[in-house]
């Protein structure tokens, strides 16, 4: 399949795309109609390299990158960037690792690994505000246990060098009763915003596992998906729920109407929506039911909290939340009113069964 990559005002012709490096760069040919291909150096299309590496080919030459000296920096981030270590992690966790490894290669490629000391790495980090230091330090780490792991060097460099600390980040804010109240206040039932609010509510679902859930995910009167973050299995009830959960009967009631796809929050067009463009969209929902500063993991947060408040043990809540430890169940309800959680509360313990079908966002 031959594709033509564009890089703001140049355009690259020619160009056939065949499977992937292991970086997770495209792996491209320089291929005009009835010449031998030409394959080009492991590079993102908008770099530097690239650009002059399709340039040679365009007059008929390969470029290889060229091989760092033995011995220095640049040779040991190299090494360590075609790894089985490095290789092994995930995409985005490798596409991060190797801008980093070629910033650092580019910075301090020349010296010797050998010489390389914890000061050094304190001094290349102090370039950086607290967070993306600690992200750096993260790949110096890596790197610096694989070096001593392979031999290249006996004392890690970067195990002394210590992360900067950085503001305590408070996360979403917890929904309330009243926070709840207002949002159905403002949208009513058959509006898209009430369908993914109640979806959230009912299966206090985080926004990258809500755009997936559809009829498939429905077993009798359970909704079953696994999380997309851990993997863990999470379930919800549609039916005969417990007082604990506060259930509505609202979520069936945004489904009366609607046509059955294969997820429930869809386009126009009936396609399935991305999780970040319905965080988008659900936030600007919030604020226009005058919750400004509500999002839609606060919601997840709310329910966690009211659980906790009705009398449901660590388990339940892990259960329908998808946690996978005590420690991070305990964290999401920590907003929960203390006088609820000691008194309990009373509320209505039957919900209708869910009918389903999506609303068009």
């Amino acid at each position: 399949m031959r594709r033509r990559v564009r890089n703001r005002a140049v355009r690259l012709k020619h160009l056939n795309a065949s499977g992937k490096f292991p970086s997770g760069n495209t792996r491209y040919y320089y291929r005009p109609k009835g010449q031998k291909g030409i394959p080009l150096p492991d590079f993102a299309p908008d770099s530097v390299e690239f650009k002059e590496a399709y340039i040679e080919a365009v007059k008929g030459r390969r470029v290889v990158p060229g091989k760092a000296a033995s011995g220095s920096i640049e040779a040991g981030v190299q090494a360590y960037l075609a790894s089985d270590i490095h290789l092994g992690k995930a995409p985005s966790t490798r596409a991060l690792e190797k801008r980093f490894g070629q910033e650092i290669a580019a910075k301090y490629g020349h010296g010797i690994l050998t010489t390389l000391k914890p000061v050094h790495i304190r001094k290349a980090l102090s370039e950086f505000d607290a967070h993306p230091a600690n992200n750096r330090l993260r790949l110096w780490r890596a790197m610096g246990r694989f070096w001593v792991d392979r031999g290249m060097i006996e004392t890690d460099p970067a195990r002394d060098v210590r992360a900067r600390a950085t503001p305590k980040a408070t996360g979403a804010i917890p929904w309330t009763r009243d926070d709840f109240q207002a949002f159905r206040n403002h949208w009513p039932i058959g509006s898209s915003q009430r369908l993914a609010f109640e979806l959230m509510y009912q299966t206090c679902a985080a926004v990258v596992d809500i755009v997936r859930l559809g009829p498939a995910n429905v077993h009798g009167d359970w909704l079953c998906y696994t999380r997309q973050k851990s993997k863990a299995e999470a379930v919800s009830p549609l039916a005969n729920a417990p007082a604990w959960f506060e259930p509505t009967g609202a979520l069936q009631q945004s489904h009366a109407d609607a046509p059955k796809l294969l997820t429930y929050l869809t386009t126009q067009a009936a396609a399935s929506r991305s999780h970040n463009a319905v965080a988008s969209w659900f936030s600007r929902a919030c604020t226009e039911a005058g919750l400004p500063d509500r999002s839609a993991h606060g919601v997840r947060k709310g329910r966690a909290a009211i659980f906790k408040e009705n009398g449901a043990d660590v388990e339940k809540r892990m259960a329908i939340l998808g946690h996978e430890t005590e420690s991070e169940a305990r964290g999401y309800s920590k907003s929960a009113d203390l006088i609820r959680t000691i008194s309990g509360t009373e509320v209505p313990t039957k919900v209708p069964t869910l009918r389903h079908g999506p609303v068009s966002i």
